[in-house]
């Protein structure tokens, strides 16, 4: 594939977030790739915030096409933005993000050098941006695992599939068929197996850089791990994805204080309620005081049992999640089963 075929389509899903979207679309304007080889797509989520009428205000030197959409969630945004795209590559970008000037020649790099294959780029912590425990939790889990990556010490997989920072051909995306809309949650991953059964190589470019300005309340970030673990079962169930055969092989792994506090709580729907704000007040005050290992410990207990409580519903009862974990006691890992797992859009660290 020749450079000056690989026109690149950048994608972005947006949902009330005007002023980081203003943000990112600057720091397009900054790419060391000319702005004739890529065109910016932005798909407004039905956004109530005045997005829309800010971008189309902007002065931009690429080609950025705005679409409006009824509020019906990213995999659909990004299906949509990807029909209406005109470029060879597709890359997914999120609103929260700011890219590295060369990220878009990171990208086409890698795919002249790799054919039919996803590029996966990092997400970097920004040093400008203050960020409560368990966002900071996120980002060093992350950065322990792209080291990890970049020393080889396990292949990228589907699993590291995040659509903050992720390209692919156009073409291939279109056989796979795109993302499934109704996965509200953990859609990337869900998209990234079919990708994979397709034969696709993923591949992780350590310098197609993004800096990731994440901002949510602790109350939004416990809701992701039960959403992850609902979709979890789902993803087994409706499409044999193993991504939950992977969470019972890792559990084994986990710390003690993660799995006495899982085995504790998860069945007992009014301990599991209260104690989880316990523990988010209880890292606030290990991060206050610069314990960070207690932070770090609390935040992955608290991770865990929101995960396994999603599994629990979505299966049926806790004796159902006891009985996947005791059959996963010495079986063999998946080949997507990572030393310290990432697991979806988030992470089951410690």
């Amino acid at each position: 594939m020749r450079a000056e075929a690989l026109f690149v389509s950048i994608v972005v899903p947006t949902y009330n977030r005007r002023t980081s979207l203003q943000r990112l679309l600057r720091a397009l304007g900054e790419q060391a790739v000319a702005a004739t080889r890529f065109e910016v797509v932005i798909v407004d989520d039905g956004s109530t915030d005045g997005t829309i009428e800010t971008v189309r205000a902007m002065a931009l030197p690429y080609d950025c096409l705005v679409i409006e959409q009824a509020h019906q969630g990213p995999a659909a945004a990004r299906n949509l933005g990807v029909a209406r795209a005109r470029g060879r590559l597709v890359l997914f970008l999120d609103d929260d993000v700011v890219p590295h000037a060369g990220l878009l020649a990171r990208h086409v790099a890698a795919h002249l050098a790799h054919q039919h294959a996803v590029v996966i780029g990092p997400m970097r912590p920004p040093r400008d941006w203050v960020r409560p425990a368990w966002v900071r939790w996120e980002e060093d889990l992350l950065q322990i695992q792209y080291r990890e990556l970049v020393a080889g010490k396990y292949p990228c997989t589907p699993r590291q599939f995040y659509t903050a920072n992720a390209s692919l051909p156009r073409d291939l995306f279109l056989r796979a068929g795109g993302f499934d809309p109704t996965f509200r949650r953990a859609e990337d991953v869900e998209f990234a197996f079919r990708l994979r059964d397709l034969g696709a190589r993923f591949i992780f470019e350590p310098q197609a850089e993004v800096m990731h300005y994440a901002s949510r309340s602790f109350a939004a970030w416990s809701q992701t791990p039960y959403q992850y673990g609902r979709y979890d079962v789902l993803m087994e169930r409706q499409k044999g994805h193993e991504t939950l055969a992977c969470a019972a092989v890792e559990f084994h792994q986990r710390h003690p204080f993660t799995r006495t506090l899982v085995h504790l709580c998860l069945g007992r729907p009014r301990l599991s309620h209260r104690m989880v704000p316990l523990l988010g007040a209880g890292a606030r005050l290990a991060e206050g005081l610069r314990c960070r290992p207690v932070a770090n410990a609390i935040l992955s207990g608290a991770f865990n049992l929101r995960y396994w409580q999603g599994v629990s519903d979505e299966l049926g009862g806790a004796g159902q999640v006891w009985r996947l974990i005791a059959a996963a006691a010495g079986r063999p890992a998946p080949d997507v089963t990572l030393p310290r797992s990432t697991h979806t859009a988030g992470v089951i660290g410690g």
